[in-house]
């Protein structure tokens, strides 16, 4: 049987273009799936949900640390390391391959700012503080490096890997036959016990049209002083203005995250200032999330998603789905 091992490539991109090829062509040699974030770009906020999602898909991280430090977040640390640290955190097995003389880098492929300098230097060393590292100096070393550790990591940390549909051995094919089986008597009990539970009126339920006081942050980049900061927008709105702005979203399954994040930027459109990155505040879409459901507009649940695992989803009810269309629907302007 026949696998086949992810690794998500992490780098700076634009100093690193021909190191990023090599190390890619050598993971397609080596069939391995490589995946990383050429397409997107490296500053836009937006897209980190998707790359944690990337992530927890692959099996093994590789980093290349060259001379830049790269874009950073509103918090002032590169997605580079951010990608990194959230690796860390989930445990995925890490190769890092550092540039062995960042000083003799050319100009052109290092960083200017001291202060990017020192932070370039400091996230060095925590890759390399109690862990085996491997250093390079150009990228015709990159190939033979990213073959050597990957193979060794791949034999020390074998990882679940990808195999095709038709190799997988009918052991292995029973198992999960089983498992998914267990799975589904556990929810059928769980909404069994569901059914009868008594439905609890809530007394004195706010009204679609009344309103509440939402907040968040978003950020400004300020080319003099070259950083971004962060400020604070707050609004009050109807309920009925929430549930009309991220309804359409809803026509299918939506993740809360992805939820949180839509909802985030209408809010701040309404909210009528310019800026980057808004958030909503975690506590107010909580609030949000549960009130819709008490107001029997959205259902919210778990479910399964396209890489197996388990997320929660919003969708419109029968109900929402109706205030839907009567709230979003264009009217004539014939009298």
């Amino acid at each position: 049987m026949e696998k086949r091992y992810q690794v998500f490539v992490s780098s700076t991109y634009a100093d690193l273009r021909d190191e990023r090829q090599r190390v890619i062509q050598t993971l397609m040699e080596m069939d391995c799936i490589p995946s990383g974030m050429e397409l997107f770009p490296a500053a836009d906020e937006e897209q980190w949900e998707f790359i944690k999602r990337i992530i927890d898909d692959c099996d093994y991280y590789l980093l290349i640390i060259g001379g830049r430090y790269g874009s950073t977040t509103p918090e002032g640390l590169s997605y580079t390391e951010k990608e990194y640290d959230y690796a860390m955190k989930k445990g995925t097995k890490v190769i890092a391959l550092l540039h062995a003389n960042p000083e003799e880098i050319p100009m052109g492929k290092s960083e200017a700012d001291p202060e990017l300098q020192d932070r370039l230097k400091a996230f060095r060393e925590k890759v390399a503080t109690n862990r085996l590292v491997k250093f390079w100096k150009a990228a015709e070393d990159l190939p033979g490096l990213v073959a050597l550790s990957l193979s060794k990591t791949i034999k020390t940390y074998p990882a679940v890997g990808w195999i095709k549909a038709n190799q997988a051995s009918n052991p292995e094919l029973l198992n999960e036959i089983n498992e998914l089986r267990k799975r589904n008597e556990s929810l059928e009990s769980e909404l069994s016990k569901l059914r009868h539970l008594t439905v609890v009126e809530i007394p004195d339920l706010a009204s679609i049209d009344e309103q509440i006081k939402v907040f968040g942050t978003y950020s400004q980049f300020d080319h003099a002083a070259r950083k971004s900061y962060n400020y604070e927008w707050e609004l009050e709105i109807a309920w009925r203005e929430i549930f009309a702005l991220i309804a359409p979203y809803l026509l299918e399954p939506l993740h809360d995250d992805d939820v949180k994040r839509k909802l985030a930027h209408a809010l701040f459109e309404k909210y009528g200032r310019s800026g980057d990155s808004p958030h909503i505040n975690d506590q107010i879409f909580q609030t949000i999330k549960i009130q819709l459901q008490a107001l029997k507009l959205v259902n919210i649940q778990y479910l399964k998603s396209t890489a197996g695992t388990m997320h929660l989803y919003w969708s419109l009810t029968e109900g929402g789905n109706s205030l839907m269309v009567s709230l979003r629907t264009v009217k004539s302007k014939k009298s």
